[in-house]
């Protein structure tokens, strides 16, 4: 995708950078930009090559939020947030990715922010970062799956405690919660991420994409469905390349190197 005001791109290998740069609004969402996060993710699942991505944020902030003043219009019209084949960044609509996400966070991460992090596979915050779901403050609840996953992640009453309150929390309560996996000193919380993304990117991409996939149909289906549909990718990746080559580097006592074949 070529770059925007909003959004920035960058490729190491393969793991894919996708950056919100509204530094100057605290990178509050405007239309513009869910839009053009949507197109960002589109080109990472569309990208055979690209096998883990980074989700950061440039200047202080992760995220103030949404900017209510544009956005809610839309939201109370019915219309649609994001294009019809873009990816939904949140997870949540039609079109959804099967490639992981890795998340750094940092100082405000508010509403939509929190729902971004919900929706990444692993997630790691600086240690200056503030939560808040604060939508009960404005008169609205939160639409972008902070209702589904947080009870899920965190347990109800950890959730309630947060959502219906509208307070403020620490990365410590974040990582208490299983809201972030980890923890890095300020500054350091992207390297941290994208260490973990390269991590991930090493390893065979179909059997990771596999093996996201299984969990979160038990995750969002249950365990009965999630294993009645386990054994077919189970033994369709036996006969990938990359399975072979798994087994080969094992003999030969080597690091992989696999092609996502």
């Amino acid at each position: 995708m070529a770059e925007s005001t909003t959004i920035v791109t960058e490729t190491r290998g393969h793991v894919f950078l996708i950056g919100l740069n509204r530094p100057d609004k605290h990178n509050a969402f405007n239309l513009q930009m869910l839009r053009e996060l949507s197109e960002a993710y589109r080109v990472y699942e569309e990208d055979a090559d690209l096998w883990c991505a980074v989700l950061y944020a440039n200047g202080k902030s992760f995220t103030a939020g949404l900017d209510l003043a544009e956005v809610g219009p839309a939201v109370a019209s019915g219309a649609s947030l994001f294009p019809k084949n873009g990816i939904d960044p949140l997870d949540l609509g039609v079109r959804r990715r099967r490639k992981p996400v890795v998340c750094a966070v940092k100082y405000w991460c508010l509403t939509i922010g929190i729902e971004l992090l919900l929706a990444c596979d692993i997630r790691v915050c600086a240690d200056n970062t503030r939560f808040r779901q604060m939508e009960v403050n404005r008169g609205i609840m939160p639409f972008g799956g902070a209702t589904l996953r947080m009870p899920q992640i965190a347990g109800w009453g950890n959730a309630m405690r947060w959502l219906l309150t509208g307070d403020e929390f620490d990365a410590a309560e974040a990582l208490r919660i299983g809201l972030v996996q980890e923890v890095a000193p300020a500054g350091q919380e992207f390297d941290r991420a994208l260490a973990l993304a390269e991590s991930v990117a090493a390893r065979a991409p179909l059997a990771v994409q596999a093996t996201r996939a299984s969990s979160q149909l038990a995750v969002e289906q249950g365990i009965e469905v999630a294993n009645a549909a386990m054994m077919k990718p189970a033994r369709e990746l036996m006969g990938t390349e990359d399975a072979a080559e798994g087994v080969q580097s094992f003999l030969e006592r080597r690091d992989a190197v696999f092609k996502g074949k």
